[in-house]
């Protein structure tokens, strides 16, 4: 559910592709609708065991193989999911099932293949130059076009309109040329996508029938018949059917496959998740991830959150991306010296930079960030139990006896935290448990921190939280 690395566009074709119509049709080259092209290439990377939807995270065995069968088909496909399922990623990586290359007529705005044709200037080019028509080559990447559906959206946009500075030279009103094409015919040859294709105003859904049955275009009467070749999709909220707006019935009718998205099903698969995504600037310790993907799954969860709105997987990369920049801070002031490691300190950051991303039901209003530390709490049990349960802890307990105290907190190097644990009985095993084996100052202060924060949760410790951010922990 996730996204595909970036790759630098190619600035050339290879230098041994044909340049005119007749050196491609002596290369032996046949023409084959978007389509087929898809379906050719998605069989061949099946066969070879690669990845079809190369980044795509938690939908192996739910989400892709439906859209795979609606490719196979040949089928239009619209995403149903809530917000931030990856419905555009999945979307943008089927771009990659194009072939690299494809030849087109050379200035041709519409992408059209040398052998068909489509507009009046271009049929015209083909009989004038013949076998001499330059052919150029369009990259894969520059075959994917998307829109998203805004209220201010026309059917210009998408279709094409009449160019009143073409009519300002001189052509007539009637003539084809004068018109000025959208986005979907623009991406002919390609595969196009509309993002929440409900906002889009019902008038103008309209103007999508042909494109989808007909496969071609109508702008403002002309007697225009072009042909297109593409793959429509389009993602959608299920509900924005009733709430933002609809997807039309005819138009609903007109795409082969509906395809319903998810969030991860799996603890390990969000973990996954927000390690691929998160773009953090310091280190974040796997205990932490697996806090932070237990602390989304339970607002997700949560009868105080509004289940309808859901809760995106940008809010657990968002958390993990916050923790790491609140390690970072610490180390920037407090003169750290080793480099930073985030610590389970730093995650109470989280509740009050990311509570704007939760849609809480009407009845919590004044009660969201009681809600929200109550489930990070509940996320940092959860997680000492899994990791930890059982571990030899005592040695910890005893840091605290005999009135005395362990103070961390924001601005407390890993450092100075270290100094007032010295060696502590069974820290060895807590952090091979945590993953944190190859040990420097910083992890080791994160380990500690981690099973503190723990003993308290589980009431074996006392804490007190300073006005100035430091944190005593105590019997």
């Amino acid at each position: 559910m996730s996204i595909s690395d970036t790759t630098t566009l190619p600035l050339e074709p290879p230098a041994d592709l044909p340049r005119t119509l007749g050196a491609l049709r002596a290369s032996g080259h046949r023409h084959v609708p978007v389509k087929e092209e898809l379906r050719t290439n998605l069989v061949a990377r099946m066969k070879a065991g690669e990845d079809r939807f190369p980044g795509v995270v938690g939908y192996e065995d739910t989400v892709a193989p439906e859209l795979e069968r609606a490719l196979l088909a040949g089928h239009d496909v619209v995403l149903l999911g809530e917000r931030g399922q990856g419905k555009t990623r999945l979307l943008r990586s089927l771009v990659g099932l194009l072939d690299e290359w494809t030849p087109v007529i050379e200035g041709s705005e519409l992408n059209e293949h040398p052998y068909t044709p489509l507009t009046p200037a271009s049929r015209r080019r083909v009989r004038e130059e013949g076998e001499d028509l330059p052919v150029a080559w369009l990259h894969r990447s520059l075959r994917y076009g998307e829109k998203l559906a805004t209220p201010d959206t026309s059917v210009g946009d998408l279709i094409g309109d009449v160019d009143p500075v073409k009519v300002a030279e001189g052509r007539a009103l009637g003539d084809p040329e004068t018109i000025h094409f959208g986005l979907v015919p623009r991406t002919n040859r390609g595969v196009f996508a509309i993002n929440e294709l409900p906002d889009l105003a019902e008038r103008i859904q309209v103007s999508l029938l042909n494109v989808l049955e007909e496969r071609d275009i109508q702008v403002r009467g002309y007697q225009l018949r072009l042909p297109l070749d593409l793959l429509l999709v389009a993602s959608a909220n299920p509900e924005d059917y009733t709430n933002r707006g609809r997807i039309i019935t005819p138009l609903k009718d007109r795409f082969g496959a509906e395809v319903r998205t998810h969030y991860p099903l799996e603890l390990s698969l969000e973990v996954d998740l927000v390690r691929q995504e998160a773009a953090t600037v310091a280190e974040v310790p796997e205990h932490l991830l697996e806090v932070v993907a237990r602390f989304t799954r339970a607002v997700r969860e949560s009868p105080a959150v509004d289940p309808a709105s859901g809760v995106s997987a940008r809010f657990s990369i968002a958390a993990a991306e916050t923790v790491s920049a609140a390690a970072l801070r610490r180390h920037a002031l407090s003169g750290e010296v080793t480099p930073p490691v985030a610590r389970v300190g730093d995650l109470h950051t989280v509740v009050s930079v990311l509570g704007g991303k939760v849609e809480f039901e009407q009845g919590e209003e004044g009660r969201e960030v009681e809600v929200l530390e109550h489930l990070l709490r509940t996320a940092i049990a959860e997680t000492y139990r899994s990791l930890l349960g059982g571990a030899e802890l005592s040695g910890f307990s005893e840091l605290v006896t005999d009135g005395r105290t362990i103070e961390t907190g924001d601005l407390v190097p890993a450092e100075r935290l270290l100094e007032q644990v010295g060696t502590v009985a069974g820290l060895a095993q807590v952090l091979e448990r945590l993953g944190l084996s190859e040990v420097t100052p910083g992890r080791a202060a994160a380990g500690v921190e981690f099973v503190l924060e723990a003993l308290h949760l589980t009431r074996r410790l006392d804490k007190l939280v300073l006005d100035d951010g430091r944190t005593v922990y105590g019997s």
